[in-house]
């Protein structure tokens, strides 16, 4: 598609802050200096506030004032940079990864046979220069093999040079301008020995080099396409269309973004269901494993709440919307995964900035080798051989490869474990943490708790409070909603942190909250907590009235215990700060064997703790999901929340995790330790390699095929040792928590995310 630059206004959006927002899929991108080279290109423009390029899927977001700079001139910067730009879109961008596949996939093969077969002639003429081959003979294998090579460096050859050309046309140096200069000289020169009948030419060196840069290359682009396709798989659960249904009970299929909060829509067996909601009439059985990590069909009726891409296997279900499109669960999810897609660690600025410093270094020291050699008076064209040798072997591929590589295999790790990444350096700060202190409301316990007495549906107050629930997202609140059937909520209800809900009605205030916010009596609570001494109070008053008190009790998340021994024994110290009374509190630390704990805290309470422990030298991972969770998990080193946290909490935390369990928690733990030292290894196998190789080329011992063989060896090193994390983490997270009575899991671990795509049974 060919969009004018008067039309790139129209794929324009408001992003964060009222700024503009684009994403644009760039063509181009070959490796993290390309990211840097765009990155920083584009932050000079005056507006720019943020230009963020996903190396996976060449996706660029940028974010800008609209008064100081307009979009026809960022597209135009890029295009002078030597990028292409089109409007992003999945389809489209996966269509272009499948072509840049098969193209390299081609070149693989034409560079493989060409090396192949020039190496049979090479052989030849090697082994016939130290016994009898004749002059004659040698030339005519010369040039055989350079009717091999020209065609096949031309055609294989393609990615470098184009991305070369590109980027020497924008004024800039990537990684693959000193491989195409090499892979150029080592040809002409081959080409020069040739018609000089010298006995060495190097045809077979340029098509090697070629051969395993390329294979390298479609290692990194296989990997970067099978994470990005979990991401895809996701976007595919997203419905387009609703059946709503109308007051007159009439039924119409409308775009989901026609659908509002209060609506009522229909959803059939079979279907995905399209909307977060509620169900208010039907009895079905729903596929939640999106949100919930069970793969077993759950039995759902009239006040269970569902969620957007989860199926409906049999039932027909009558849903009252509560978030629908760009609001959804599932929406949320594509957000994170965004954001985990753009976000950089401090490891990946640092091979940037080192990559980005190596490319003028790598051209420099070949300079210097040819200039030195020449003059010490071996002749310029061994010396011209020796500088394409280090100009090869000092390419900087691994280092560009180190930590990207490690960060996309440890992202989708963590995806298939349910963990969602926010911040570029969750899992550096994740690895380094050593205290976790856990909320304890819908945090180690289930998100929506139950009423101890069963309800009388007939009391009005109770109904009452039961709708002024529903404004709220404490899991006590939307505990009290469920077991009313709440399905309307009340108008102008205000929220105090920390405290409850409040709205006028009537005339006269009601409220909804804790005991102190009610101004419920010490009495009154205390009768209540002996008579239910396990459960947590939720506190409701009209007006002047009398104070009623419910008693909500909440289930553990069913693998609590086992994931907090499991973190016990992986050295972890464990701690729980809640706002909930201190009964409930010491029985679920009791529970799980966590003996510091302290309840009755407030948001600053709480900020206070992780101070201390700051200062008493522990780094810790905070877990929440309320309100007043938020500013603590904005204050602890690295922070984690569960999907069904209020949104404030999770935009303060760096990673959000999915589902019932919590074993996503000790996951992230265990797969960040083994990230940060494979990012470690994979910098140290970099800087090695070059110590080593750079100046065994600079004196001359490594020919223009050795060089090619140890730099892609070292980015295929790099590329391995990240990819093993799939093998390790695989057994490692699995290991870490144990199932029912000891037992391992990985034979039958479910799942934390449902990857069946739209329609499939």
């Amino acid at each position: 598609m060919t969009v004018h630059m008067r039309d790139w206004d129209a794929f324009v959006t408001s992003g964060e802050e009222g700024r503009a927002h684009m994403d644009l899929a760039v063509e181009g991108i070959t490796c993290a200096a390309c990211m840097g080279d765009i990155e920083r290109g584009l932050m000079r423009l005056p507006g720019v506030a943020r230009a963020r390029v996903n190396l996976t899927s060449h996706r660029l977001a940028v974010d800008w004032d609209a008064a100081a700079t307009g979009a026809d001139k960022i597209v135009a910067t890029l295009a002078r940079m030597g990028y292409k730009a089109h409007p992003f879109d999945p389809a489209s961008a996966r269509n272009r990864q499948d072509q840049t596949g098969r193209e390299l996939m081609r070149a693989i093969a034409v560079s493989g046979f060409a090396a192949m077969n020039i190496m049979l002639l090479s052989v030849s003429v090697w082994s016939g220069n130290v016994t009898d081959i004749t002059d004659e003979t040698r030339d005519l294998f010369h040039w055989i093999s350079a009717l091999i090579a020209l065609p096949a460096v031309a055609y294989a050859g393609r990615p470098f040079f184009r991305s070369a050309f590109n980027a020497i046309r924008g004024r800039r140096l990537n990684m693959d301008v000193p491989i195409s200069i090499g892979v150029c000289l080592a040809v002409g020169l081959s080409l020069v020995q040739t018609a000089q009948s010298q006995h060495h030419a190097y045809f077979e060196s340029a098509t090697m080099l070629l051969f395993f840069l390329l294979v390298g290359r479609y290692l990194d682009h296989n990997m970067r396409g099978r994470t990005q396709s979990l991401a895809e798989n996701i976007a595919a659960l997203k419905g387009e269309v609703a059946a709503r249904i109308h007051p007159d009970g009439s039924v119409r299929e409308v775009p989901l973004s026609r659908v509002q909060p209060g609506d009522l829509v229909l959803v059939t067996a079979g279907e995905r269901i399209p909307v977060d909601g509620v169900i208010e009439d039907g009895v079905s059985e729903v596929d939640q494993s999106l949100v919930t990590g069970e793969t077993a069909l759950e039995p759902v009726r009239p006040g269970d709440r569902v969620y957007a891409g989860t199926s409906n296997a049999d039932g027909v279900l009558h849903v009252r919307v509560s978030a629908a499109s760009g609001s959804t669960v599932l929406d949320e999810v594509n957000r994170l995964l965004e954001a985990a897609g753009q976000a950089k660690s401090s490891y990946v600025v640092l091979a940037d900035r080192a990559a980005s410093m190596y490319s003028p270094v790598v051209h420099a020291a070949a300079a210097l080798t040819f200039t030195g050699w020449a003059l010490y008076g071996i002749g310029w064209q061994p010396a011209l051989i020796i500088a394409i040798s280090v100009l090869i072997i000092t390419c900087p591929c691994a280092l560009g490869l180190a930590i990207p590589a490690v960060q996309v295999v440890a992202s989708g790790q963590l995806f298939k474990a349910g963990v969602l990444i926010r911040s570029g350096d969750a899992i550096e700060r994740l690895a380094a943490a050593d205290t976790i202190v856990f909320d304890k409301t819908g945090t180690l316990t289930l998100s929506e708790p139950e009423l101890v007495e069963e309800p009388d549906l007939s009391d009005r107050d109770l109904l009452l409070a039961g709708r002024l629930a529903l404004s709220s997202r404490h899991p006590l609140a939307r505990g009290l909603a469920q077991a009313t059937a709440a399905s309307e909520p009340l108008a102008g209800v205000a929220e105090t942190s920390g405290a409850g809900v409040s709205c006028d009605l009537g005339g006269r205030e009601i409220r909804l909250g804790s005991p102190v916010f009610c101004g419920a009596s010490d009495a009154d609570v205390a009768a209540l907590m002996q008579r239910h001494p396990d459960a947590s109070l939720l506190a409701y008053r009209a007006g002047e009235g009398q104070v009623r008190l419910f008693a909500l009790r909440q289930k553990l998340r069913p693998d609590a215990p086992l994931v907090a021994a499991s973190l016990r024994a992986m050295g972890y110290q464990l701690e729980i700060l809640s706002g909930d009374r201190a009964g409930a509190v010491e029985q679920a630390a009791h529970a799980l064997g966590i003996g510091e704990w302290r309840a009755g805290m407030t948001p600053a309470g709480k900020i206070a703790r992780l101070e201390e422990l700051k200062q008493a030298g522990r780094t810790v991972l905070m877990v929440g999901d309320g309100l007043n969770d938020a500013p603590a998990l904005a204050a602890a080193h690295v922070s984690l929340s569960p999907v069904t946290a209020v949104h404030i909490s999770q935009a303060a935390a760096d990673a959000v995790f999915l589902g019932d369990p919590l074993r996503p928690v000790a996951e992230a733990l265990a797969i960040s330790r083994k990230a940060k030292a494979a990012m470690i290894e994979n910098l140290w196998i970099s800087v090695i390699y070059n110590l080593i190789a750079v100046p065994i080329a600079v004196a001359g011992f490594v020919t223009p095929l050795l060089a090619a063989a140890a730099m892609s060896g070292s980015s295929l090193i790099v590329t391995a040792n990240a990819l093993r994390l799939r093998l390790v983490n695989a057994g490692m997270a699995q290991d870490a928590v144990p199932g029912p009575a000891g037992a391992s899991t990985a034979a039958g671990r479910k799942p934390a995310i449902s990857l069946k795509p739209r329609g499939a049974e």
